[in-house]
């Protein structure tokens, strides 16, 4: 890493290699509730903050978002570990954060205390931290702060805004749902729509029935850990993914099922929803994270208690 940055490895974590490793990195702000630091660090400035964090340095900090999506991972690297003990495409996770590395102290010590596998944290005093990810070989990032994610969206990184809310508690697999146009899918449909109108959009989709979608932002991320998954038999698996779109039955539903079934990627479930909301099917999967490009269907399932990304549009 270039010489603005430090990175602390964690003692208590075997390292992993990030060429075979799926590497996601998490900011802070998204696996600890960090929001009352955030206000003080945003009225007060960097001085007070650090002086804030640095003489709290063992006080614990109350979990965040990611923080039970962070154990799932810790899961799924056990069963395939215990699967064969010299796996090397596990799961990585690191925290890359724009705190100093004085007020960073706080961070490493609240995951090491809660015995998150978290094998290193990069602390970057640039301004734009993202220009690191690829460094990394990062293919999921997830920060608290919009524009983090846009830059790393248009590094080509996968990357996805969490929001701040209520944890649940953690399960024995690793649950995520994603919604399909701008997410799985490219928006190509979506723009359809909105010059078209939905007739237009539906002959659009039955002309081009049997043309896979092309790429969304989070597809490169759903596709290695769908090899992951392919690991283990059905039953057994430590991932279970979702589809949970807006599309409806019919054609609407064919080219995306043709489109996954074009890329080879295996979901346990598909919902089309038929514009219907989304919250009542996300509540009965109970996802770690929901992965959604509309602010509306997010706010949704906050509401709902589902712990919820935005992969914003337009960056």
């Amino acid at each position: 890493m270039a010489q603005s940055g430090t990175i602390v490895l964690n003692p208590d974590v075997v390292q992993k290699d990030p060429k075979e490793a799926l590497v996601i990195a998490v900011t802070a702000r998204a696996i600890f509730d960090l929001e009352v630091e955030h206000q003080l660090f945003l009225t007060q400035g960097t001085e007070e903050y650090i002086k804030h964090q640095t003489a709290r340095t063992k006080e614990p900090l109350p979990p965040g978002t990611a923080f039970p999506f962070i154990q799932a991972v810790q899961l799924v690297n056990q069963r395939l570990l215990e699967r064969d003990p010299e796996e090397r495409g596990l799961l990585d996770v690191m925290v890359l954060s724009n705190n100093s590395p004085e007020a960073g102290r706080r961070i490493v010590h609240c995951a090491r205390q809660a015995g998150l596998e978290i094998s290193k944290f990069c602390f970057v005093s640039d301004k734009d931290s993202t220009k690191y990810l690829r460094d990394h070989n990062v293919r999921l990032f997830l920060s608290a702060d919009k524009t983090d994610v846009c830059n790393a969206l248009r590094r080509g990184v996968p990357a996805a805004l969490i929001f701040q809310q209520e944890v649940q508690a953690p399960s024995t697999q690793l649950r995520l749902a994603f919604d399909g146009d701008a997410v799985l899918f490219s928006d190509e449909t979506d723009r359809v729509f909105q010059e078209q109108g939905l007739q237009g959009a539906l002959q659009y989709e039955k002309t081009f029935e049997d043309v896979p979608i092309g790429d969304g932002p989070i597809k490169a991320f759903a596709m290695q850990l769908g090899r992951i998954r392919e690991k283990f038999g059905e039953d057994e698996s430590p991932v279970r993914t979702y589809l949970v779109t807006a599309r409806s039955e019919g054609d609407m539903s064919l080219r995306a099922l043709n489109t996954l079934r074009a890329w080879g990627l295996h979901l346990d479930e598909i919902f089309f929803m038929d514009g219907a909301p989304k919250w009542p099917t996300l509540a009965q999967i109970r996802p770690h994270i929901f992965f959604d490009d509309s602010p509306n269907h997010i706010q949704g399932a906050k509401e709902a208690g589902i712990p919820s990304a935005l992969v914003p549009r337009g960056c």
